[in-house]
């Protein structure tokens, strides 16, 4: 593979893409052993996986620029054809899932394969193509409105990422005229985020409807991939996530204003852990990744083989800038069997825990890749997959001093508080969400019902008077919501599965490292279930769990 900057995107041609589409149909139909249909059915994912790897890079130089009017165009270009597409495909698929070889297809693919085949195809439909189309819009219009809006402070234009540098000041003025930056920055683009979501919510009920679920939130989780819990467990987990995590959240935030020495503490001292100032990283991306590098070759083999191959390829977007998305993600070019991680440093501690974080999902990727023979196979569901990257930050704790120096230790002892005070927050998002979809709300309901849910999850934030998050405006900033529906509480499910190995891994370190890869090589080949107890990893629905998992992090956080 040469390096990423230096791979040709070539617009695929949709007439030849159907044409192979109709030829594998015919000859499928026609097959008349497994090993005949399975050498057709190979073939044709191979075929796609050129077409997905020609989709992925349009995606990434997209949100590395939102104003690149090329890869904007050809953005528009997949929005308006996918669905077209994946309808057609369902075709082929249908053929599949009923063929007189799908147990041997599934003995050798693995049964989720052709689950997640199943649900593409219940969910590819002429009758909501229309919906798909503009909800992909929409979704465009939303990461271009947000990535791109600034605002001037202290004569430096700022965009999110930016001010947030500036609400981590040992100054408490500067952090607070921060946030008052912040909040007019999204209030300053509220309406047309209000109107953005109303579309998505109506659209996305519509095509629920259309395709005749009970509501959009039994889609929502067939899209998802989550067949074997539904959204009563998942209520049921984040009642164990109010009961066990969020008054150690309020304790811990009680000691954080101690800290501070605070007489009241408000949404912009949360970012200041300690007094004298954050940890913060010594030196720029180029460094902190030449210091991962050192870091994963230290790790393990694998780890630093896989590594050495991000690095040789430059598959790596870190930087903020204006016009650049929001946000961190890992995705994966199929042809090249290469993850490319994207985020946006900008001098915090959360450069470290970014690069970690997606580092986690690309290892998983690669090491999968290796194993599995299609790309089908290679990303488990997100419930999954954030068990790999979450788990990744916690195991990099040994090796902060590369990153931080002699801040390492208040780098790890602030990163495992703010894990345990993130919980709550990911399940807040969830709980509106599922409200959301269960009503008609207008936009003053919706954020009525935000303040209301947050008062439950966060029963320590304090918004000094802010006009416009006291009355519920903070749920715009998260873009999951709007991009990704009833994604954000798989972080949290993932979040007791990464504490459960870094507890596990201070005693037995040999054997929770083989299950964390055992678990990783898997990809997607299992279900939900079946790949915990490949990874050695416990039930968070079952009763209890949550408690259990907290045990050891709220005796560690007690320590210090």
């Amino acid at each position: 593979m040469i390096k990423f900057n230096e791979l040709e995107y070539s617009r695929p041609d949709l007439s030849e893409v159907r044409a192979e589409l109709e030829d594998y149909i015919e000859k499928f139909k026609s097959a008349k052993t497994f090993a005949e249909a399975d050498k057709l059915f190979y073939e044709h994912c191979k075929k796609q996986e050129r077409f997905e790897t020609m989709l992925t890079l349009v995606r990434i130089r997209n949100s590395a620029d939102m104003n690149d009017k090329f890869y904007e165009a050809e953005t528009n270009f997949f929005n308006e054809e996918l669905p077209r597409l994946a309808v057609d495909e369902s075709r082929a698929d249908k053929l599949l899932i009923s063929s007189p070889f799908r147990a041997d297809f599934e003995r050798k693919y693995g049964a989720d394969m052709l689950k997640n085949i199943e649900a593409q195809v219940r969910l590819a439909d002429e009758r909501i193509v229309p919906e798909q189309v503009e909800e992909a819009k929409l979704c465009q219009q939303y990461s271009k409105t947000a990535g791109c809006a600034s605002v001037k402070f202290r004569g430096e234009d700022c965009n999110f990422y930016g001010l947030l540098k500036h609400m981590e000041s040992r100054d408490r003025a500067e952090r607070q005229e921060a946030f008052i930056a912040w909040a007019n920055l999204y209030e300053s683009i509220s309406g047309e985020l209000d109107e953005i979501y109303t579309k998505l919510v109506s659209l996305r009920k519509t095509m629920a409807q259309k395709l005749g679920f009970k509501n959009y939130v039994e889609m929502a989780y067939l899209a998802n991939g989550h067949y074997y819990y539904d959204a009563d467990d998942v209520a049921e987990f984040r009642k164990q996530v109010v009961e066990e995590v969020v008054p150690v959240a309020a304790e811990l935030c009680e000691k954080q204003k101690a800290r501070l020495g605070a007489d009241r503490f408000c949404y912009y001292d949360e970012f200041l852990n300690y007094p004298e100032g954050n940890a913060v990283p010594i030196g720029d991306g180029d460094y902190l990744i030449e210091k991962a590098r050192e870091m994963y070759t230290e790790m393990s083999k694998e780890t630093g083989e896989f590594f050495d191959f991000m690095v040789r390829h430059g598959l790596f977007d870190l930087q903020t800038r204006t016009g650049k998305q929001q946000g961190g993600y890992c995705t994966f070019l199929p042809e090249y069997k290469a993850p490319f991680i994207f985020s946006n440093f900008n001098g915090t501690s959360a450069d470290a825990d970014v690069l970690t974080h997606e580092a986690g999902h690309a290892l998983q990727a690669y090491l999968s890749a290796k194993q599995l023979p299609l790309a089908l196979q290679i990303w488990a569901t997100s419930d999954v997959c954030e068990i790999h990257s979450m788990t990744m930050e916690h195991f990099a704790y040994p090796y902060m001093e590369k990153f931080f120096g002699a801040a390492a230790e208040k780098y790890r002892r602030a990163h495992l508080a703010e894990a345990v005070k993130t919980m709550p927050y990911l399940c807040l998002v969830d709980h509106f969400q599922h409200e959301v979809f269960a009503n008609d709300f207008t936009a003053e309901q919706r954020r009525e019902c935000w303040r209301r849910l947050e008062k439950i999850y966060l029963p320590y934030r304090d918004y000094d008077g802010n006009e416009f998050l006291e009355g519920g405006g903070f749920w715009m900033q998260k873009q999951h919501i709007f991009l990704y529906p009833f994604y954000y509480v798989d972080y949290a499910l993932a979040q007791t599965g990464a504490f459960e190995y870094y507890s596990r891994f201070k005693s037995q370190p040999e054997k929770t490292w083989a299950d964390y890869l055992a678990l990783c090589r898997a990809g997607g080949s299992k279900g939900y279930f079946e790949l915990l107890k490949e990874g050695g990893l416990s039930n968070p629905f079952k009763k209890g769990a949550v408690k259990n998992v907290m045990r050891e992090i709220k005796a560690e956080l007690g320590r210090g």
